[in-house]
């Protein structure tokens, strides 16, 4: 393997990029959205229905209520709890803006958690601390893939009376304890988005056990209306009343006729991504300067992502460098997130800025998300552990380059 980096001029591993995440496509799927493309029904149909009842049978939850994106999905949760103006959500700081901005959308406060560092999962301890009268929730986001610590979250919860909300955007077909992810708070939220485990172009659904619950969430979805269009079809009606100040958060049928196709699928691909998650392990265990997220002995890993620290005591360059040096060598590398109290918006709006959640700031700065999606073949794999060993070997400092050469 040539030495010479691709960001100083050397060829790189790969002249085409590999991203980090690409939807999964297959024949069948394609079959099912032309056909209902060909049916009557293309919104409100028959095939929202049958997508609902078979992602809560896939979880093992009561009621699933599909919507137009997790972003809606977590909104209509915070309307569904009654969530308002003067309530305060504990939301992790590490984790996709969407998580926050549900409470702000409801004119709530979304109050930030720290994590903890092994494995950037919102730390319970910090949670319990930042509990006070006004907390209405806490959103448990489930970061990467891997669920987070429910016994210390849904203690905590029954304890203080609160709502428990899993942000499970990343999670779909993880568990915790032998217990499926979406069976383990009051609401659970997951994204359909073409990165994620499944998709459905752009989707989301929202599992939970109440059915008047699930109801109230199917009629702010449809503009707080009291029916759709297929069931007053099916009534004989044309009768409809607006009881809700609801949004247009449909999810249309030929979407659903996809996430139906894609949902037979799921565990297949969910193997993959573990069986790749299992070859970067075993090399990232002897490979100097890089440290994987720890995972914990009593979850099933879901790897919508795979995230790695970048050990700059022992490395020369930063992490800014080293994704550089990757995506010129072909690795489509991303980072994972900035927190969310960091962003501009929350900074003017809600006072935020450095300093309020160390842990996650400290994070930030080192993380880095490899490629990892049910479509790599071996050969991508070999390439992102190339392009690893020749990035990291090139930046290694003092007796890490002596730890290099003796690894390889």
């Amino acid at each position: 393997m040539t030495k010479q980096l691709a960001i100083e001029g050397g060829p790189p591993i790969r002249e085409r990029m590999l991203p980090y995440g690409r939807q999964k496509v297959a024949d069948e799927d394609i079959v099912a959205v032309v056909e209902t493309l060909r049916s009557d029904w293309l919104t409100t149909g028959p095939k929202v229905r049958e997508f609902e009842h078979a992602f809560a049978k896939f979880i093992g939850a009561g009621e699933a209520v599909a919507v137009s994106s997790g972003t809606a999905a977590l909104h209509t949760v915070m309307h569904a709890l009654g969530v308002g103006p003067g309530d305060q959500v504990i939301v992790p700081a590490l984790t996709f803006v969407a998580s926050a901005n549900c409470a702000v959308y409801q004119g709530a406060t979304p109050v930030f958690a720290d994590i903890d560092p092994g494995t950037l999962l919102v730390d319970a301890g910090d949670v319990e601390a930042k509990i006070n009268p006004r907390t209405r929730a806490i959103i448990a986001v489930d970061y990467a893939g891997q669920p987070c610590d429910y016994d210390a979250l849904q203690w905590l919860a029954r304890r203080c009376g609160l709502a428990l909300v899993t942000d499970a955007c990343h999670s779909l077909g993880g568990s915790y304890k032998g217990c499926a992810v979406g069976t383990l708070a009051d609401f659970s939220v997951f994204s359909l988005h073409p990165v994620k485990a499944m998709t459905t172009g752009e989707g989301g659904v929202i599992t939970t056990e109440g059915f008047e619950a699930a109801y109230q969430m199917r009629r702010f979805r449809n503009h707080g209306i009291t029916s759709d269009h297929f069931e007053r079809a099916q009534q004989g009606s044309w009768l409809y009343e607006m009881v809700d100040l609801g949004y247009n958060y449909r999810l249309n049928d030929f979407q659903c006729a996809l996430g139906t196709s894609q949902l037979t699928q799921l565990p297949s691909w969910l193997e993959r991504r573990r069986a790749i998650a299992s070859l970067y392990d075993t090399v990232l265990a002897d490979l100097p300067g890089i440290m994987p997220q720890r995972v914990c002995s009593d979850v099933q890993h879901a790897y919508h992502l795979y995230v790695v620290r970048i050990d700059s005591a022992r490395v020369s360059a930063d992490r800014a460098r080293i994704f550089a040096a990757l995506r010129a060598e072909g690795i489509g590398v991303n980072v994972h997130y900035l927190p969310v109290h960091l962003h501009p918006y929350y900074r003017e709006h809600f006072g935020t800025g450095p300093g309020l959640c160390p842990k996650a700031e400290a994070a930030y700065e080192e993380i880095l998300s490899l490629p990892i999606f049910p479509s790599m073949d071996d050969e991508d794999v070999d390439d992102v552990i190339q392009a690893l060993w020749k990035v990291m070997s090139a930046y290694a400092i003092g007796t890490q380059t002596a730890a290099f050469a003796a690894a390889r």
